[in-house]
């Protein structure tokens, strides 16, 4: 391609230079002290990962990483199965690591950070612009390896892919711009802020949105100049290592992101390490803080993205076809595992029939079954005694005397080797109260309750009140009313004639116990770096003794 005009030239000794110094850096990067590890073909290169479809895939390959390498675990007692959702059959097994592993992964990324916080922004910001190219270029892939493990529909995983590299090509774009502050000082003195990493980072992941939560919060922590050791859900094992890979082969020092498997155990092992600076969670509200407690003992920072309970508001005067999708939207992605949908709709009483018939024909209607398939809109719960537990909120709201206008029963799809999977069919409830139980917990299923309400006034009291703040939404075309119930609404994120739209430019994150601290856009920065004050005297000091 030819160069423009206005473009200099660089200078052959110049070109020489950069060869150089990038030859020297992958040659330093690739280097791992005290170990020789045989090349490894990356999972995505594997036979079994090659056009995924149900019931076919089994991961023997192991599943942690760090050096820039997939490891054997040490021990293998404590191994627990791991199924896929769709056909309830083993997909592999995750392998938790011990105190010895997780020290060996964080003492990998301290290597890797030590390296990468001295490039440039610039440098980092090349390295990460090509990962997010390999996840575009393999995104069809990954998706499919995705849906194995969580069950969610092909057509989802595939957004969910994009909004990884995207993530990742954000922060790629926000690395060279990482900058301080002059501060001019009496008598020609002056001040300066450096902005700074803070070093080995601990992600630690949800199982609802595996790949995507760890493009979420390594594509900032590693923008800043920062490590990370990541670890996926035990019930979501696979996909986190693909990215490790990616990363790896886009050009990053080895040990820069780490995956350590394992549940509750290795999640302390983390939080606890003296080299980690910072933990961020995302996962339900009795954990979160149980890692906020652990992370005090170090005086660690922490993010908490933890669970919702969110109001969706629809007054009278709503465009009724977007609202109705808009609350489809906010109840059944992902088969209703999602921590910020919209499960309590608050629907303006003088609408509430015609709301009603239309969003019980069109729950009806969805196409649930083979998450592969392309046709099909909801997939597989991620197991079998969660979908157990979605089944008995259902029970339970019935008892209490909410009145099921259509779904929540387990569904056994047609397709022979579908009948064993996690499928539960999508579920509106009406005659609901503030006090039941399905109206105040989160059930993280396929299941709306709807409620109906008067005033503004009214449902502005009843949407807040709850322990939960992560997000919440209106349906109006009332615009002085839109942006004063968003005012008033008591959540981190407020949809207005929409739901869940969550672009990469934007924060994500919760207030009360929703958790804090965020995720995406150019706050996000902040929680993944520290500011150093320089203070430069140009003449004498003055001193009183």
């Amino acid at each position: 391609r030819r160069r423009p005009s206005f473009a200099p030239r660089p200078h052959k000794a110049n070109d020489l230079l950069l060869c150089s110094k990038q030859l020297l850096l992958k040659s330093i990067f690739c280097m791992v002290p005290g170990q020789t590890r045989m090349a490894q073909q990356p999972l995505l290169s594997l036979p079994e990962f090659h056009n995924v479809s149900t019931g076919a895939l089994v991961v023997t390959e192991p599943l942690n990483f760090w050096g820039g390498a997939r490891v054997k675990p040490k021990d293998t007692k404590n191994s627990e199965p791991v199924y896929e959702p769709a056909t309830g059959r083993v997909l592999c097994d995750m392998i938790p690591c011990g105190e010895e592993e997780v020290d060996e992964a964080i003492k990998s990324a301290h290597s890797a950070y030590l390296k990468w916080s001295k490039l440039s922004g610039m440098e980092r910001a090349r390295i990460m612009l090509e990962a997010a190219r390999i996840i575009r270029e393999r995104r069809d892939e990954i998706a499919r390896a995705e849906v194995a493990n969580n069950g969610k529909s092909i057509t989802e995983a595939q957004v969910d892919i994009d909004v990884a590299w995207q993530c990742i090509e954000y922060y790629a774009g926000i690395a060279p711009t990482l900058s301080g502050q002059h501060i001019q000082l009496p008598g020609g003195s002056f001040a300066y802020t450096r902005r700074e990493p803070l070093g080995v980072c601990v992600g630690i992941g949800a199982w609802n949105y595996p790949f995507q939560i760890a493009a979420w919060k390594s594509a900032p922590a590693l923008a800043c100049g920062n490590a990370m050791v990541f670890k996926p859900s035990p019930m979501t094992p696979v996909t986190a290592v693909m990215l490790a890979e990616i990363y790896k082969e886009a050009g990053v020092p080895d040990g820069l992101f780490n995956v350590v498997q394992g549940g509750a155990e290795t999640g302390g092992l983390l939080c606890h390490h003296p080299m980690v600076a910072k933990v961020s969670f995302t996962g339900s509200v009795p954990t979160g803080k149980k890692v906020m407690e652990m992370a005090a003992k170090g005086v660690k920072q922490v993010t908490l993205e933890l669970g919702g309970k969110s109001p969706l508001i629809i007054f009278k005067d709503c465009e009724l076809e977007n609202a109705i999708k808009g609350a489809l939207m906010a109840n059944f992605l992902t088969q209703g595992e999602v921590c910020c949908n919209g499960t309590r709709v608050f629907v303006q009483r003088e609408i509430m029939p015609q709301f009603l018939e239309e969003v019980v024909k069109r729950t009806k209607v969805i196409s649930v079954g083979d998450p592969m398939c392309e046709e099909t809109r909801m997939g597989a719960l991620i197991s079998k005694p969660h979908m157990e537990k979605v089944l008995g909120f259902i029970k339970q709201a019935k008892e209490q005397g909410a009145k099921v206008l259509c779904g929540g029963e387990r569904f056994v799809p047609s397709d022979p080797k579908l009948k064993d999977g996690y499928f539960v069919s999508p579920c509106v409830l009406d005659n609901c109260r503030d006090d039941m139980t399905c109206v105040k917990e989160e059930i993280f299923g396929p299941v709306m309750s709807v409620l109906p309400f008067d005033t503004e006034d009214e449902v502005l009291q009843r949407a807040n009140n709850t322990t939960f703040g992560l997000a919440s939404g209106v349906f109006t075309r009332d615009i002085a009313r839109a942006h004063r119930v968003a005012e008033n609404l008591q959540a981190g994120t407020c949809y207005i004639n929409n739901y869940n739209v969550g672009p990469v430019e934007v924060p994500f994150g919760g207030y009360k116990m929703s958790g804090f601290g965020r995720e995406n856009g150019q706050v996000t920065i902040e929680y993944y770096s520290q500011l150093k004050t320089v203070v430069v005297e140009m003449g004498d000091v003055e001193s009183f003794f």
